[in-house]
């Protein structure tokens, strides 16, 4: 929820802005699998909103009443809700309707890529060799998916530089509940444990989620960096290439914002 813990802050908030432009427009189209929700952000101590929440339609300090028992603060604010399985699928759509290609082959370098007169390179950890770029680094995170037994709002907790996260978020007949953080690891099969302490967290906030059914586990590595990577360079060979990766937890916050920078690259270089 919102752009997590990545820097450059001066870069960073008018990429999530833009984002958030464009995530409201495709909230318009049921197909691309973003609607906007309301919901909450609550702390256990008492935390001031970030400034990126201020700023959302809707937001408004939450009532005692409307905190779950052991939390003293909370912000409800309506932001976009995305199912990523439909909106990935939007977006591939989209890719080939313009004419795009997608082919997977293993790359040892960029230059592998081929002869090309501009390469984008959004490998995120993959970079790590690919570049290479020894700064990029796994944060491992856990998601568990059940069947909604009534949710329509989202619960995130602010927890900080904690590993344990803790938040649900509701597409229809599922709920996405997370979840995990686990800086350095990028073992990509699901951790039982790590998964029944995400359903009995979830469950203690909203109670009708210990009886959801467990349909999958979703696993990934996301590419950390100190910085978010999005800047030109030009190869030995003089290819263009125009890195765009580094995201952290917050790639889809940014995405759009991102992309229309690396367009920009791309058109003056």
């Amino acid at each position: 929820m919102g752009p997590y813990l990545v820097e450059p802050k001066d870069k960073v908030d008018p990429w999530g802005q833009r984002s958030l432009e464009i995530f409201r427009e495709l909230a318009q189209d049921p197909a691309t699998g973003v609607r906007l929700t309301s919901g909450i952000e609550a702390s256990r101590t008492a935390e001031a909103a970030p400034d990126w929440a201020t700023t959302l339609p809707g937001f408004r300090p939450c009532e005692r009443a409307e905190l779950p028992a052991g939390f003293t603060a909370g912000y409800r604010f309506t932001v976009p809700l995305i199912d990523m399985p439909t909106y990935l699928d939007y977006l591939l759509r989209r890719l080939r309707d313009a004419g795009g290609v997608v082919e997977r082959r293993r790359l040892t370098s960029l230059s592998d890529a081929g002869p090309a007169s501009a390469i984008v390179n959004c490998a995120g950890l993959g970079a790590r060799g690919l570049v290479p770029d020894p700064d990029l680094r796994p944060i491992r995170g856990q998601h568990v998916v059940v069947t909604n037994p009534g949710l329509t709002e989202f619960f995130s907790e602010d927890t900080g530089l904690s590993p344990d996260l803790l938040c649900f978020y509701p597409h229809g007949d599922t709920v996405v509940l997370g979840g995990t953080a686990i800086d350095g690891e990028c073992d990509l099969a699901p951790d039982d444990k790590a998964a029944a302490g995400i359903l009995v967290c979830c469950a203690e906030v909203e109670p009708r989620l210990a009886e959801a059914r467990v349909l999958e586990h979703r696993v990934g590595a996301r590419p950390t960096r100190a910085t978010v990577r999005v800047e030109e360079e030009v190869g030995e060979d003089g290819t263009v290439v125009v890195h765009n990766y580094g995201h952290g937890g917050a790639g889809v916050t940014l995405s759009w914002g991102c992309a229309e920078e690396t367009r920009d690259l791309l058109s003056i270089a």
